[in-house]
């Protein structure tokens, strides 16, 4: 029996913190900010996406990589493409949208990389049914016996918990680490099931409340900017729906905003990846709000939804920085 494609990858469920030690060992490793992906190493290369999708035409090199690997395996892995300060996920979407002479030559401009973590099949042995631990001693002799270099990568892993902890100071996430993955080392691969854990980083920032969904007295969630160094506001995230009492207080101070606002006449899309339109009511941008967020950045805007912790009441829209 071999595997083929598509394969449903196995998934992880968030947690809201680093779990006490337990009874038992985990296993912890780095969580990099890239696309999910399944590479079917030789004899026939192919390379699939979280969803099944083939992304061979859009990452030319990693199919080439994948067939001179020199052993038949099927791999999980996170792809990834490295910038100046770490990793470029936007340069990976930029990468994402190019095919045929676009996509070749972009693979030599900003190639990209295979952050490894898995090993479920090798030399025509499936190791679904292995322990994490074995799978993981297979993957570190094939990268040792292969001597894989770029664009392989064998994912950071760890048993020590405080090494994780490590792992969500900003500072990674600043280079591209976006949390932690938790896992039993005894567990096997359960395809599309969420037997693993995950930990997003977690940051607080500041941002100019600038608009909001609902009614301005009873907001529903929050559009945050800050100012370009041209002094315009720019969005950069939006919160996730706000708590009765924040929407209580936020709706005594918050004020409408007239035709002078900046964002009359923009559209913002309801959702990461969707043109889907988003109603909302632009405020007086005079107030600025204290948020929790995970580092997860696209050009300067948070990619995923904000939490509200507080109105910053001591500063003012231009101590938030650009």
């Amino acid at each position: 029996m071999h595997l083929s494609p598509p394969i449903e990858p196995m998934l992880a469920r968030p947690v809201p913190a680093l779990l006490a030690p337990a009874a038992r060992p985990m296993l912890f490793e780095q969580k990099a900010d890239g696309f999910r992906v399944v590479v079917f190493a030789s004899p026939e290369p192919f390379l699939q996406s979280r969803r099944g999708a083939d992304l061979g035409k859009v990452f030319p090199e990693l199919v080439a990589a994948a067939a001179a690997l020199g052993v038949e395996a099927v791999l999980d892995a996170e792809l990834v493409v490295w910038g100046a300060e770490g990793l470029d996920f936007p340069a990976l979407q930029e990468r994402a949208r190019r095919r045929g002479a676009t996509a070749e030559r972009a693979a030599l401009e900003r190639p990209a990389h295979l952050i490894v973590f898995d090993v479920l099949e090798l030399s025509g042995a499936v190791l679904l049914d292995e322990p994490l631990r074995r799978r993981r001693a297979v993957l570190e002799d094939l990268f040792a016996g292969q001597r894989l270099t770029a664009p392989w990568a064998l994912c950071p892993q760890a048993s020590d918990r405080e090494a994780a902890l490590g792992w969500l100071d900003p500072v990674w996430g600043a280079a591209g680490i976006e949390g932690v993955m938790i896992k039993d080392p005894d567990s096997r691969y359960r395809p599309g099931e969420r037997g693993w854990l995950k930990l997003r980083a977690r940051i607080t920032a500041e941002g100019i409340i600038g608009a909001v969904t609902g009614a301005v007295t009873a907001p529903q969630s929050l559009l945050l900017g800050r100012l370009d160094t041209a002094g315009r506001l720019r969005l950069v995230g939006r919160s996730t729906p706000l708590p009765g009492k924040a929407a209580a207080e936020l709706g005594g101070v918050l004020r409408p905003a007239g035709a002078e606002h900046p964002w009359w006449g923009r559209t913002f899309s309801a959702r990461w990846g969707t043109k889907e339109p988003l109603v909302f009511r632009p405020v007086v941008p005079d107030l600025v709000a204290e948020v929790e967020a995970d580092t997860a950045r696209d050009l300067g805007r948070h990619r995923h939804p904000v939490r509200y912790l507080r109105l910053r009441n001591d500063m003012s829209p231009g101590d938030v920085r650009t």
